[in-house]
């Protein structure tokens, strides 16, 4: 069954943060959840947007248009759809296929920050999600996440303790968000948090998804330790909502296609990053 956007939490959300009447407020919520049904659903007809949200056709092009012009969507012949290579990712599924060789050099470096009987936050990230295959070697460990995808890959794990937060279900990244889930974070500390997120900017970390955002937060301040896990390719995207300063993180793991200029911008804020290297084969052809 597709994600019904008006089922979200997001606009309780909105409520809580600007004016509820503030017409601001009302358009920032609305282009949020098109914005997460199309995620969900791919493409959408303008026509059903209008239906399913009750704007005009004419609010409906506004929309569009100024998420287009920022990069979230796609619009032609009437037919909005995602751009999973910019603001918009489709779903996990995609997202797991995408710079893997990358994600997995960046997890085993993040691997290395883990000690035996720690208990750690994991997101439900697809980069954060290739640390699975390194944890029994690092056990007994205390595993809590939201994702869906980790819980099922970690439920046999052996001396792996696993705490799933529940929460609100979110089909296009298979993972529980909102405020149950904040608040079971909230009971809880862990040493380490490992995150990965959309896009940086301006020397800070941001997502597309304020819900998102939230979660990840809250594992944030109920963690010790927080480590960042970025490929060189979230440098060249954006995304709506920011999370925090690069400088906020304990450690920094990027991988070693990322540009030297970057990295030295870095370190000049006083990040501490750590580049993984790839991985060499060894094959040799005759």
């Amino acid at each position: 069954m597709a994600h019904n956007p008006q089922d979200s939490s997001l606009g309780v959300f909105m409520a809580e943060t600007l004016p509820s009447d503030s017409r601001q407020a009302r358009q920032l919520a609305r282009r949020q959840l098109i914005a997460e049904a199309v995620m969900a659903e791919g493409a959408i007809r303008i026509e059903d947007i209008t239906d399913r949200f009750g704007i005009s056709l004419m609010t409906a092009h506004r929309d569009i248009d100024e998420m287009v012009e920022r990069g979230l969507l796609h619009k032609s012949r009437g037919v909005v759809s995602a751009t999973p290579t910019s603001l918009v990712e489709s779903s996990d599924i995609y997202r797991a296929t995408r710079q893997l060789e990358e994600k997995q050099a960046i997890a085993d470096v993040a691997a290395t920050y883990l000690e035996p009987g720690q208990a750690i936050f994991l997101d439900d990230s697809t980069t954060v999600q290739q640390m699975a295959r390194l944890l029994s070697a690092r056990a007994p460990l205390t595993v809590i996440t939201n994702s869906l995808t980790l819980m099922n890959e970690l439920r046999n794990g052996r001396d792996i303790t696993l705490m799933g937060l529940g929460g609100q279900f979110y089909h296009w990244c298979n993972a529980f968000m909102g405020r149950m889930t904040r608040d079971e974070i909230a009971s809880l500390r862990a040493d380490v948090f490992f995150v990965s997120m959309s896009a940086i900017i301006d020397d800070a970390v941001f997502h597309q998804s304020a819900e998102t955002v939230e979660t990840k937060r809250a594992m944030f301040d109920a963690a010790q330790k927080r480590i960042l896990m970025m490929d060189n390719t979230k440098f060249e995207r954006r995304a709506l909502h920011r999370f925090a300063h690069l400088s906020e993180f304990d450690v920094v793991i990027v991988n070693q296609g990322t540009p030297v200029p970057i990295l030295r911008r870095m370190q000049d804020l006083g990040v501490n990053v750590v580049v993984a290297p790839v991985k060499i084969n060894h094959s040799v052809n005759v």
